[in-house]
């Protein structure tokens, strides 16, 4: 019993330090924009994020998860020895967690997703051998390092030029913005809406026909048109505004659209990515408790609740350097151009996902922020930052991979 227990407490220290930093890198990732394009200050981008990632990961997020994330290796393979599982799990979770640590430490947004399947993979060869891993899908990961960022940077790259002919290329940008705008607020709200509803609420088990989340979403699009075009007046340009102030009041069109993105981003990361972190610890529950391998498992609310609020935690403690490199460091943003970033982002990760392929947040974010970059023109960009980012994504998969199998065989040494 003792030595359950003291199994169980390495597991759930390794799920709060690995929650932590999701919060620290995913979620600055998905507020970053928001706060370097100045639409919200760092403390209000704690407040929104707090309440998207909370309720994201405890209302909606799994209550069933795979013992495997990702289907990258077998979990019957353990069948023999079930605890050798609960230390693979343990060694990928504190993997992920320092590499993540380190990322953030140094500013780099990295996906969470690839560094919970570095670790899974390094146990899965230290335990089993290298035809432990599924090959197939360790290459969809890779493909995914590809078509994340170029799908996200394209959309960004023609959504940002659209924006500009339309609005800042005329002599009064804020009338064109405030007509503009209810237009904008319809499409945000249809297409957010649709990817909460369709499919990303099957926690919930709704079980949505796409023609019924379609109307909801539509029905949701007509009331933020509605209520847009009585907020747009606010926006209402007088003769003899000058040019700056012109400008001013045309970004500020884009301020709420941004943030209301960046909290649909942050909702839908903590319904989905928080698994990241409580799956491993919830396979190590139910074999402890039961002693043998399961291919899925509960997920206990205790644990869903324990994901959240760390993922909130570590935000807070360490998201500033992330927030920094997506808000900024990349290329200038503005609200107008993060909410090109943030949308692009957004309409991305839902087609992808419904269509079933591979795809990461944070790439997709990060390319669409490039893309933006792109739109102004390549000076605009700090390439070094750039290539900074892609390197660190080639090394998530295999560091993780090497300090998991590290952490594996040094807790076979002190427990067996």
């Amino acid at each position: 019993m003792e030595y359950d227990t003291l199994l169980l407490g390495l597991a759930v220290l390794a799920c709060v330090y690995m929650a932590c930093n999701i919060g620290a890198n995913d979620v600055a990732n998905a507020m970053g924009t928001s706060v370097g394009a100045k639409s919200l200050t760092f403390k209000q981008a704690i407040i929104v994020a707090a309440v998207a990632e909370f309720i994201g990961a405890v209302f909606v997020g799994g209550h069933v998860s795979q013992t495997i994330r990702k289907g990258m290796i077998d979990p019957s393979m353990f069948g023999d020895v079930p605890l050798h599982l609960v230390f693979g799990m343990i060694a990928a979770l504190i993997a992920a967690a320092v590499w993540l640590h380190t990322a953030s430490y140094l500013g780099w947004p990295v996906s969470t997703t690839h560094s919970i399947v570095g670790g899974v993979v390094g146990f899965g060869i230290a335990a089993r051998g290298m035809e432990a891993v599924n090959w197939g899908k360790v290459g969809s990961v890779v493909m995914s390092w590809v078509v994340s960022p170029v799908m996200g940077g394209l959309i960004a790259f023609f959504l940002f030029r659209m924006i500009t002919r339309l609005i800042f290329n005329k002599n009064n940008p804020a009338l064109h913005a405030q007509r503009y705008f209810p237009h904008m607020v319809f499409l945000v709200c249809v297409f957010l809406t649709h990817s909460i509803v369709y499919k990303g609420l099957k926690n919930l088990h709704l079980d949505l026909s796409f023609f019924t989340a379609l109307v909801i979403s539509l029905a949701v699009g007509a009331v933020g048109i509605m209520i847009a075009k009585k907020y747009a007046l606010k926006f209402a340009v007088h003769e003899g505004t000058s040019i700056h102030e012109n400008m001013a009041r045309t970004e500020n069109t884009f301020k709420s659209l941004q943030i209301i993105t960046a909290f649909s981003v942050a909702f839908a990361h903590g319904s989905n990515d928080v698994a990241n972190a409580v799956g491993p610890l919830a396979a190590v529950v139910s074999i402890l408790k039961s002693g043998t391998v399961e291919m899925k498992v509960a997920m206990p609310m205790w644990i869903l609740v324990l994901g959240g609020g760390c993922i909130v935690i570590g935000l807070l403690i360490w998201g500033a350097r992330v927030m920094a490199t997506i808000g900024g460091k990349i290329t200038e943003l503005t609200p107008s151009r993060g909410f090109a970033a943030e949308f692009a982002a957004a309409i991305v990760v839902l087609i992808c996902s419904k269509m079933g392929m591979p795809i990461s947040t944070t790439h997709t974010l990060v390319g669409s922020v490039i893309g933006v970059g792109f739109a102004r023109g390549l000076p605009t960009l700090n390439l070094s930052i750039v290539k900074q980012i892609i390197i660190s994504w080639v090394s998530t998969v295999p560091f993780t991979a090497v300090i998991s199998m590290i952490f594996y065989h040094l807790l076979i040494r002190i427990f067996s």
